[in-house]
């Protein structure tokens, strides 16, 4: 056989494994994404044929539909404050267990198991110990003379809360810095501090360029998180009320005052309530290339930032 048909059949045999690969992206992403660009063109409500209206839904969203700004200032709050506060506290943490000497098993086991709890019954119990007036919380800021606040129930501390509950369920990004901490080899460690390096300057000039791509990893996959934020918020707005009736409830959507009303939760309220799923697909897409710019700029500037650091 010759070299010509042996390089053939090799590239059958590879398309054939990707074969399912494939079709999967086609089926699960790419016909998705195709149609809902088509669908944010139209109005379309599920029932009647779609009607192709051009840019009006795009026009509509930027005009025309006030809480579209608010949903927007909720997610970009939680996206700047979520994201900080998600990598910072899973490095610390992290740092913390790569430096324990016995328990490190049961300590990152500990740290790790909130991330295995659903999200809404994670959020009923953060809404519990949270309460005003009967929560744990509370009660021991008052046995030692503060104020806790009313938390979920209130419009200035719901999303600090909810950025809370995130944090405490960032045992998986934890867990991935960690490994990336352990990995670092000692022996920059020992050469830094045969230079005399204290252990700042060994964090800062060792530890963080060794482990900036697991952390760039974290940050990206944390503005994700708080892009489509949705369950938690969507959860506590109706447990903050007392109530379980959300989707039929258009008064507990972002309670208090809105607070909690975050863009995915908005998107689903217009396509999956008000039915208006052109709209909603609109929606998606502006969500969509958001998330995209924001990953590409952040890849991008890790590799300048890379490329610097090589040349010098």
């Amino acid at each position: 056989m010759r070299a010509g048909a042996r390089r053939a059949k090799r590239r059958r045999t590879v398309l054939f494994f990707m074969a399912p690969a494939f079709l999967g992206f086609l089926i699960f992403f790419g016909y998705p994404l195709i149609a809902t660009v088509y669908y944010s063109f139209t109005r379309y409500d599920l029932i009647n044929p779609p009607q192709f209206i051009g840019f009006d839904n795009y026009v509509r969203m930027f005009t025309t539909e006030p809480l579209v700004g608010t949903a927007a200032y909720n997610t970009l709050w939680l996206v700047v404050v979520l994201t900080v506060c998600r990598v910072v506290f899973s490095l610390g943490i992290a740092s913390v267990i790569s430096r324990l000497k016995s328990g490190v098993g049961l300590v990152r086991t500990l740290c790790y198991l909130p991330t295995l709890a659903p999200p809404a019954a994670a959020t009923l119990a953060f809404v519990f110990v949270f309460n005003p007036e009967f929560g744990p919380v509370n009660r021991f800021l008052r046995l030692v003379g503060i104020d806790g606040g009313l938390w979920f129930n209130s419009p200035a501390m719901s999303k600090p809360a909810l950025t809370l509950l995130a944090l405490w369920g960032s045992g998986e990004l934890m867990i991935i810095i960690l490994a990336a901490l352990l990995d670092v080899p000692t022996e920059q460690y020992e050469a830094a501090e045969l230079d005399g390096a204290g252990p700042v300057r060994r964090f800062w000039h060792v530890t963080l360029p060794s482990i900036s791509p697991v952390l760039l990893f974290g940050v990206v996959n944390s503005i994700i998180y708080a892009l489509q934020f949705f369950t938690q918020a969507i959860v506590a707005a109706s447990a903050s009320a007392g109530t379980a009736d959300v989707a039929g409830n258009s008064k507990l959507i972002g309670a208090p005052q809105n607070s909690t009303l975050t863009y995915p939760i908005w998107l689903y309220v217009q396509g999956f309530r008000y039915f208006n799923m052109g709209y909603a697909a609109a929606m998606a897409v502006l969500l969509f290339i958001v998330s995209s710019a924001f990953t590409w700029i952040l890849v991008r500037q890790l590799r300048k930032t890379q490329h610097q650091e090589e040349g010098a």
